[in-house]
C-alpha cells in the first residue's frame, strides 16, 4: 500500500491551524517538523479540491509551501520511536514515550526525578520538545497547583494536564479542537495514573464550561490567544495565574497589551531561543 505524503512548509504558527484543516481534507497522520510540517494519507484519499482551498487561503496571510511524493506503507510508531528522545526540564522534571524503558535510557537520565511524565504523541502536539511545550511545564514547576482547579485550553497530548496533576490540583478541565488530540490525550491521562482530569472536543466558546479557575493554561498560537484572553479572564478567579505560550518573543508586548485591558499584569516571562511563554495574574 502507498500513501501520499505531503509536506508543509511554513511558520510554525500556523502549524497546527493548518494540521486541523488538512484533516478535514482526509489526511489523518501528522508529523511536526523543525520548519513546518509533513501530512499522511492512503494514496487518492483526499479532497485535492478542498486542499488547493486551503493553500490558496493561508498563502494570502502567510508564505506556505507544499511538496508531495508517494511512499510506501510505514509503521509510524516506530519513526517516532526512532526520532523522539526522552527530555528532562529543569533538573526536575523527566518526560519520556512510554517505549523508552528506565532501563534504556542513558546513565544520566536514569536517577529519580521529583517528576516524570510519559507521553506517547501519536501526533498529537505537546511532547515537551518544542520550546512552548518546555516554556509551559518549566513555568508550572514554580506555580502552586496544590488544590487549585485548573483549565487547559488546546491541551494536544493533555501534558500540560498531567504536569498540573501532578503538582497536586484538584481538579483540571481539558479541551482541545482535535478529536485525534482528545483520544490521545486521555490515554496519556490514563498512562499517567491522573484521576483528576476531564477531557472534551471543542472550543471555548462551544463547551458548556462551569464555575472558575485559579490557573488557565494555553499554549496555543498568537492569533488565537489574543481573540481569546478576554475569555480566559472571564474564567479565571481575583488572583489566579494566566500561563501563556505557543508565540514568539517579538509578540510579548501585543499580548501583554489585550491582557491589560481584561485586567491581567505581568507576573513573569521566560524565553527559549526565538519562543515565549509570559505568566499573567488577574
Amino acid at each position: 500500500m502507498y500513501y501520499t505524503r505531503l509536506q508543509v512548509i511554513c511558520d510554525p504558527d500556523f502549524s497546527e491551524i493548518l494540521m486541523a484543516e488538512i484533516a478535514d481534507a482526509g489526511f489523518d497522520t501528522f508529523m511536526e517538523m523543525e520548519k513546518g510540517f509533513e501530512a499522511y494519507v492512503e494514496e487518492k484519499k483526499f479532497d485535492a479540491q478542498q486542499l488547493d482551498e486551503i493553500k490558496q487561503k493561508y498563502s494570502s496571510v502567510n508564505p506556505l509551501l507544499f511538496f508531495w511524493d508517494q511512499i510506501q506503507k510505514q509503521n509510524w510508531n516506530e519513526q517516532w520511536e526512532k526520532s523522539l528522545e526522552p527530555i528532562v526540564v529543569d533538573d526536575r522534571c523527566l518526560i519520556r514515550a512510554e517505549f523508552h524503558k528506565i532501563e534504556n535510557l542513558p546513565a544520566a537520565r536514569q536517577k529519580k526525578y521529583l517528576y516524570e511524565i510519559v507521553i506517547t504523541p501519536k501526533m498529537s502536539f505537546g511532547t515537551g520538545h518544542h520550546q512552548t511545550t518546555y516554556l509551559m511545564i518549566k513555568s508550572q514547576l514554580d506555580i502552586d497547583h496544590a488544590t487549585k482547579r485548573v483549565m487547559d485550553a488546546g491541551c494536544g497530548t493533555a501534558i500540560l494536564s498531567i504536569m498540573a496533576s501532578k503538582r497536586g490540583a484538584k481538579e483540571i478541565v481539558a479541551f482541545d479542537i482535535d478529536e485525534w488530540s482528545v483520544i490521545n490525550g486521555k490515554e496519556n491521562i490514563e498512562n499517567n495514573l491522573c484521576q483528576n482530569i476531564e477531557i472534551h472536543q471543542g472550543k471555548i466558546s462551544d463547551l458548556s464550561i462551569e464555575g472558575n479557575f485559579d490557573i488557565i493554561l494555553a499554549n496555543i498560537n498568537k492569533n488565537v490567544l489574543l481573540s481569546e484572553i478576554k475569555t480566559y479572564a472571564s474564567y479565571l478567579k481575583t488572583g489566579g495565574h494566566l500561563l501563556l505560550s505557543g508565540f514568539y518573543t517579538t509578540d510579548i508586548d501585543d499580548l501583554k497589551a489585550e491582557a491589560g485591558v481584561h485586567g491581567l499584569t505581568e507576573v513573569n516571562r521566560a524565553e527559549k531561543e526565538t519562543w515565549a511563554s509570559l505568566l499573567l495574574k488577574k
